[in-house]
């Protein structure tokens, strides 16, 4: 008999991504014990990953069996960063400046579509603070700095490292967002594939802002 009383929430979705099993099934797959299954099955459950269901066997006693629900298959499903690094190679691919620059364009007003209805203020400063916090929810590790007249958003992990790594263009483009989002022009004075510490994105000063510099800078200044 399995004595053996570990066994991980990852390995236990991952066996009922291949269909609905039971207890007994799950126990003689990984080799532990039915109460080590059950803690973690009802661990699961409580997340909304997994689902039972009552299966009858003739005129003997029901069997449970469980399942994973949609929220895992999506979970577990995501592939985004390698689709988002298939999608980049063949924008990189065109040989048309001009061209390419529009796409990257229109890659960072999407983005910045996603953002703009929830990034609140009234100042730049302001609105770095609203956009600090919804990076936050998604994980991204984001400090504002600098003077209220003159924040910047310091970015100490990279929220596209595979794209970065391959073209700083990615550079670009956020820097494009983030000065559409502010509407202010941007500056990337620091960059982590420089060496740096983080990427920094600095606004201009309020005095070149109120002399009539609000728009974000244009495009031809991609890298």
């Amino acid at each position: 008999m399995s004595t053996t009383t570990e066994i991980s929430d990852a390995r236990v979705v991952d066996l009922l991504r291949t269909g609905s099993l039971s207890i007994a099934e799950i126990c003689k797959a990984c080799g532990v014990t039915a109460t080590a299954v059950r803690q973690r099955l009802n661990r699961l459950m409580s997340q909304g990953l997994v689902q039972r269901e009552v299966h009858k066997l003739g005129r003997g006693r029901p069997e449970h069996r469980y399942s994973i629900t949609e929220l895992a298959r999506r979970q577990n499903g995501n592939n985004y960063a390698d689709l988002a690094i298939v999608l980049w190679e063949e924008l990189r691919k065109v040989k048309d400046d001009e061209i390419r620059r529009g796409l990257l364009q229109r890659v960072a007003d999407q983005l910045t579509a996603m953002y703009r209805g929830q990034v609140q203020g009234a100042t730049p400063y302001e609105r770095l603070e609203s956009l600090k916090g919804l990076l936050a929810d998604r994980r991204i590790p984001v400090e504002v700095a600098g003077e209220p007249n003159q924040p910047a958003l310091k970015v100490n992990d990279c929220p596209y490292p595979e794209l970065a790594s391959r073209d700083r263009g990615v550079c670009s483009m956020e820097r494009m967002m983030i000065a559409e989002l502010l509407s202010t022009p941007v500056r990337l004075a620091q960059c982590r594939l420089d060496g740096d510490g983080c990427c920094q994105f600095e606004t201009k000063p309020a005095a070149d802002r109120m002399a009539g510099l609000s728009c974000p800078e244009p495009v031809s200044a991609l890298s």
